[in-house]
């Protein structure tokens, strides 16, 4: 079974109707097929903080994707670990030169530790520590 790592674009587009790729990454999610996606506590983390100001309703729209997301098995979530922290510090470091999110950080080494190769995502960064975003 093929695995895709899911980034934090790929859950907000997904969260918000009205989200500018949100018919596109829905329509993506619907001819994957059989994969197994996996996360991260930070990414999820990330799409909470996303949506915090955005109104009751949203909060708790998102609260419910993300108790359905950790109550799905075919999602994987990692979770964050002092470990994870420290090695996604050290890329963060090596990577001055970049706009790389810590949470972008833990999610490649992630990736790399997991042989996960393609990202639901459409964050260049991924592609330029050679991951393959699915978005466009």
């Amino acid at each position: 079974m093929k695995t895709l790592f899911a980034d934090t674009f790929y859950w907000v587009a997904l969260i918000n109707p009205g989200d500018d790729w949100y018919n596109r990454v829905l329509n993506t999610s619907n001819s994957l097929g059989q994969i197994q996606i996996v996360t991260t506590d930070e990414v999820l983390t990330e799409v909470l903080t996303f949506y915090s100001e955005a109104g009751t309703r949203m909060r708790q729209r998102t609260v419910e994707f993300v108790d359905n997301i950790l109550n799905n098995t075919k999602i994987q979530v990692i979770e964050q670990t002092h470990a994870s922290f420290l090695a996604g510090l050290e890329l963060y470091r090596s990577r001055f030169d970049k706009g790389y999110s810590l949470t972008d950080c833990i999610s490649m080494n992630t990736m790399r530790q997991l042989g996960i190769t393609e990202v639901l995502t459409h964050d260049q960064h991924f592609a330029q520590e050679g991951f393959v975003i699915l978005f466009r």
